[in-house]
């Protein structure tokens, strides 16, 4: 029979994990394209393939460059539950296949801000931000919630 100190252990760390899935699962994020990239506005699939790194190249031909934050940061996690149907830590396996037939997962930057500046400046570039969007630069392609809006 369990302990009531072991059911409070187990109480406190389904609340430690489930709340902050809770909080992403609410957070508001845009897909964000390099200028110029085509007139094309991927559906959520086709974003899942990009990141997949199972579409290559966009409509134009140029080379897709998809970029991630790190595993550990929270929109990461949003996008990949979003988006992939996966947690980044679920992705491990994928990738280690993937890397077997010459395919490595996308770059990955430590803030949204790089993003941004990556994106808007790399040819191809796709990624995701939580941020307001800057009005020139970057096109966005999606949006999953309502993004704040940008300062004036």
């Amino acid at each position: 029979m369990p302990t009531l100190p072991s059911l409070l252990a187990s109480t406190l760390l389904i609340f430690a994990f489930a709340v902050p899935d809770a909080w992403a699962a609410e957070r508001p994020f845009a897909v964000i394209t390099a200028p110029g990239v085509s007139d094309y506005r991927p559906s959520r699939e086709a974003i899942s393939l990009i990141f997949k790194r199972k579409q290559k190249y966009w409509g134009n031909g140029t080379r897709v460059q998809p970029v991630n934050l790190p595993a550990s940061h929270p929109l990461r996690r949003v996008f990949s539950q979003s988006l992939l149907g996966q947690l980044p830590a679920e992705m491990e396996d994928y990738w280690r296949t993937m890397y077997f037939h010459g395919v490595l997962p996308p770059h990955v930057l430590e803030s949204e801000e790089a993003v941004i500046l990556f994106v808007r400046s790399t040819p191809g570039a796709i990624g995701y931000v939580s941020t307001c969007i800057p009005e020139q630069g970057v096109t966005v392609v999606l949006t999953v919630g309502e993004l704040p809006p940008c300062p004036k």
